[in-house]
């Protein structure tokens, strides 16, 4: 049977992911369900304090308890004592001081997770606790003692931008603060190493987003070459930018060395809150000046990330947030000042959005706050002010990429807004929901706008890229990467792009592990471009090899031919074969090595192309609220997106749509509650999530204009859809109620008092 375009699952088609099904029948292997013979199991002791100096740790009670293996704290980390994804700061196990609550002091080995519970409730860590920093604020004043021997600055960045002293007649400004939220990823932290019976050299096996960068911090704390480390990554059970840090690695890995058997190490829901990073908290305030006829002049700004203890990716989190003051617009003249702050609450990092979501809750606030003091419709403001293809940012970099960033507006406001609530609805159509809490005379409906752009892959010079190596023999293809599969979808991209190159239906991927060269981190919005860039590189390059084969054994120019759906064909000849039989008994491997075009680091005024290319966005959400009782429910999101090129449609969606669900959380419900560096809420029963029952409507509309620097004109779709919804819902609230709202989430004292 010939096999047409539209039966094949390649690029264009709504592919099925290969882990679909194990997943939904509960087959699927996730890092927690990985076991081995003769496995011990970990936990780390944990401090209960924000701020503390470390007197001594007794761990001769945990030894005495039958099934425990092995106590370790700093003391027994045989190489570097620290580690970082930029900045080396964050110690394996606190020695002197402990700087956030949950730091690790030890850990501890045992037969049964109840045995090492009782081992790490054993140990006794005598502390003078000391007056915590946690107001970020008072972390900028140089004069303070610092917390941290690299002080409590990580980072401080300026933008100063055209004329500093020009000015217009409508000037409007605010405050913004955006409240700490946490990645939720519903499959928490968890490793399995192996040592190596030599003792030289260890397998890890573990959930993460970047094998390699995982590797070389491994490698440095466990004093061996990188090549002694091995990591395979574990079924990922969502991850969100959380799991760019290491966590668990390094402690399971020394246990595992340390008693010579594989040992696990899994957290429990609310260790996970203490495992990783979470977003910045962060508070932004902004001052517009534009022209009566609503056109933005200048802009002021000034930006505080609280990054907590540890550095993490602060200074990167920070540059994305000053360089996004403008948002999706055009500004002549700014002057921006920002800082990322260290201080005794739980260490923050990368999430979903990186930054720009907190500066486009902002430039959105103000946005709206400027439609009003001109008296210019909402949607006209942001239109009268857009940022084009060839238009100069804050940064003096020169916007290169696609910009269709009016159809995203213009298609999006062109969506059908939503019934209006019935006379007599029914509950779960309610704010409040099956509470039946709410009373319909109560309710008022609202209507706002997010509109944004985000930068995609790493900036400031960083040497990004990604490795991929195709085999191509008897008609079937095998793909190597180390990209990390962490619900995104490439394992479903890749194979896509095989297909299409070569015209094979086979393609299968071989274990994603550190056995090739680094695909970076997924992260970014940069794994379809990047690791796409590369199995699009090394598949090409295959395809030159079966050409030149083919064109051997037939005495035809190589560059006669061509691939047409799955047969190899001569352009201007009668040649026609199966890629199957052109490739019987031939074999050929490439690897490829896909770079982006080189960025650079930003001046003392912020000046520079610091970023690689940009993907836009529009919102607008539709909300009911409860003005007595303070509840809302979102009811409609309609978004238009720019996506390049659509390589998959069905996964593009999933993708905006669960963006818009962690952006709606932000918007109304998900922040955790720290209070003098004490976590009060590290639960899913009081850190509040969406379920599918606060799920709106949701409009979408995917705008295709291909990018010629991306490898198949396609860009990243995972960011965009969480960034400007936030503003968007909050704008509606505002618009339902009259209340000057510059806060999310929104509480429901925001809305009733």
């Amino acid at each position: 049977m010939t096999i047409t375009k539209t039966q094949r699952d390649i690029l264009g088609s709504s592919a099925l992911r290969p882990d679909g099904v194990s997943k939904v029948q509960g087959d699927f292997a996730f890092s927690s369900d990985l076991h081995a013979e003769n496995m011990l199991w970990g936990a780390t002791l944990r401090s209960p304090h924000p701020y503390a100096r470390i007197i001594s740790i007794d761990l001769s009670g945990a030894w005495k308890i039958a099934g425990v293996e092995c106590v370790i704290t700093a003391e027994d980390v045989p190489g570097q004592l620290t580690y970082g994804l930029i900045s080396e700061d964050q110690p394996v196990f606190a020695k002197d001081f402990v700087r956030y609550m949950g730091e690790p002091v030890a850990a501890v080995a045992a037969d049964h997770p109840e045995t090492c519970r009782r081992a790490l409730a054993a140990i006794v860590v005598v502390y003078e606790v000391l007056t915590p920093l946690t107001n970020p604020e008072h972390a900028i004043d140089e004069a303070r003692e610092p917390i941290h021997p690299d002080g409590n600055i990580i980072r401080r960045q300026q933008i100063i931008h055209g004329d500093v002293n020009a000015t217009a007649p409508i000037v409007v400004e605010g405050t913004y603060d955006i409240g700490m939220q946490d990645q939720a990823f519903l499959g928490t932290e968890s490793a399995l190493a192996i040592p190596d019976h030599d003792g030289a050299g260890i397998e890890v096996f573990v959930a993460t987003q970047w094998l390699h960068e995982d590797r070389k911090q491994m490698a440095k704390c466990l004093a061996l070459p990188e090549e002694k480390v091995r990591l395979v990554l574990g079924g990922v059970g969502g991850a969100f930018g959380a799991r760019e840090d290491i966590s668990l690695q390094v402690h399971t890995a020394l246990l595992a060395m340390r008693t010579s058997r594989p040992v696990k190490m899994q957290y429990g829901r609310e260790e996970s809150f203490f495992g990783h990073v979470h977003r910045h908290p962060a508070q932004i305030w902004m001052r517009h000046h534009a022209n009566t006829d609503g056109r933005i002049v200048k802009i002021e700004a000034r930006f505080v990330f609280d990054g907590g203890a540890y550095s993490s990716t602060s200074s990167a989190v920070l540059i994305n947030g000053v360089t996004h003051t403008q948002g999706p617009y055009q500004c002549p003249n700014a002057i921006v000042d920002g800082y990322a702050v260290r201080t005794n609450n739980p260490p923050c990092g990368a999430m979903r959005g990186f930054g720009v979501v907190q500066a486009c809750f902002a430039h959105e606030g103000q946005m709206d706050k400027l439609a009003v003091a001109t008296g210019i419709d909402e949607v006209e403001i942001r239109l009268r002010n857009i940022i084009h293809t060839g238009d100069t940012m804050i940064t003096g970099q020169v916007l290169e990429s696609v910009a269709p960033l009016e159809r995203c507006i213009r298609e999006t406001a062109a969506m059908p807004l939503p019934r209006e609530m019935e006379a007599h609805p029914h509950e779960l159509d309610l704010p409040g929901g099956s509470g039946r809490t709410a009373d319909r005379r109560n309710i008022v409906r609202g209507i706002g706008w997010g509109v944004s752009m985000k930068n995609l892959m790493y900036s400031e010079g960083f040497d990004d890229y990604s490795t991929a190596r195709c085999t191509l023999t008897n008609g079937s293809v095998e793909l190597k990467f180390a990209t990390s599969e962490v619900g995104q979808g490439f394992v479903t991209l890749a194979p896509q792009i095989a297909r299409s190159v070569l015209g094979v239906d086979n393609v299968t991927y071989d274990t994603i592990d550190t056995q090739i060269g680094s695909a970076g981190s997924t992260s970014a919005s940069r794994q379809t471009w990047m690791s796409g860039g590369a199995v699009d590189g090394a598949c090409r390059m295959v395809r030159e090899r079966l050409f030149e084969h083919v064109g051997a054994l037939h005495g035809i120019d190589p560059l006669r031919l061509a691939i047409d759906d799955t047969d190899v064909v001569d352009t201007i000849g009668s040649l026609r074969i199966t890629v199957q039989e052109a490739s019987t008994n031939f074999t050929v491997s490439e690897t490829f090595e896909y770079h982006h075009r080189p960025t650079q680091d930003l001046d003392d005024n912020g000046q520079g192309n610091c970023h690689v290319a940009f993907a836009f966005v529009a919102h607008r959400a539709v909300v009911d609220v409860d003005v007595e009782l303070g509840l809302v429910k979102v009811v409609q999101i309609a978004t238009a997106q720019d996506v390049g090129r659509v390589l998959n449609p069905m996964s593009v969606i999933g993708q905006i749509e669960g963006g818009i669900a962690q952006g709606l959380g932000l918007a109304v419900m998900e922040e955790i509650i720290v209070t003098n560096g004490i976590v009060r809420n590290p639960s899913f029963t009081d850190y509040l999530l969406p379920t599918a029952l606060d799920a709106p409507q949701v409009l979408i509309s995917m705008i295709e204009e291909p990018d010629p620097q991306a490898p198949m004109g396609a860009k990243g779709v995972g960011e965009a859809p969480c960034i400007s919804v936030t503003p968007a819902i909050v704008a509606a609230i505002r618009n339902a109620t009259g209340k000057s709202i510059d806060r999310c989430p929104v509480r429901p004292q925001d809305i009733c008092f």
